[in-house]
């Protein structure tokens, strides 16, 4: 006895065929992170950030240069999956409460490489967000999210649930 959809046909197919192309389409690419114009907008956004320099003691005035002498290699890398980030280092900001927050400063170019990647993965999130989810997504807030009233459930909720 055949059962539909457990090879590949009968009424399963279409949505296994359909999740697959969703994923084909939501998964980025790593051509689309080493791409010219994704890597231009990476480095306009670096040097707009105004970071400080590297652990290795690079300046992201320099990194334009860097870029020009290395890219072959380092885009190489990312395509074939061979790219190692280079080690950070541990910086421990004093909170006000008296704990410590722990940082990792990257290199200035993984800084770099950081920003290509996050550029395609927000674009390519932003489609499967709700229009009304804000937190984190720029230009978006929680302050706009309750700002459009939006709140009023959730407060409910909360005040459902709460014990005391």
């Amino acid at each position: 006895m055949k059962l539909p959809g457990l090879l590949g046909k009968g009424p399963n197919r279409s949505r296994r065929t359909a999740k697959r192309k969703a994923r084909a389409r939501v998964e980025p690419r790593m051509e689309e992170v080493c791409g010219r114009e994704n890597c231009q907008r990476a480095l306009r956004r670096e040097k707009a950030n105004k970071g400080s320099p590297g652990i290795e003691g690079m300046r992201v005035g320099e990194l334009p240069g860097y870029l020009k002498q290395h890219w072959p290699a380092i885009g190489e890398q990312l395509l074939n999956g061979t790219y190692q980030p280079q080690p950070g280092r541990r910086v421990e900001i004093t909170k006000p409460d008296g704990g410590v927050r722990k940082l990792g400063i990257p290199t200035v170019l993984d800084r770099f490489i950081q920003q290509a990647v996050m550029q395609v993965l927000q674009s390519r999130g932003e489609a499967t967000f709700s229009e009304h989810s804000q937190g984190f997504r720029p230009p978006r807030s929680a302050q706009q999210y309750i700002a459009e009233g939006h709140a009023g459930w959730w407060i409910w909720i909360w005040k459902s649930f709460s014990i005391g």
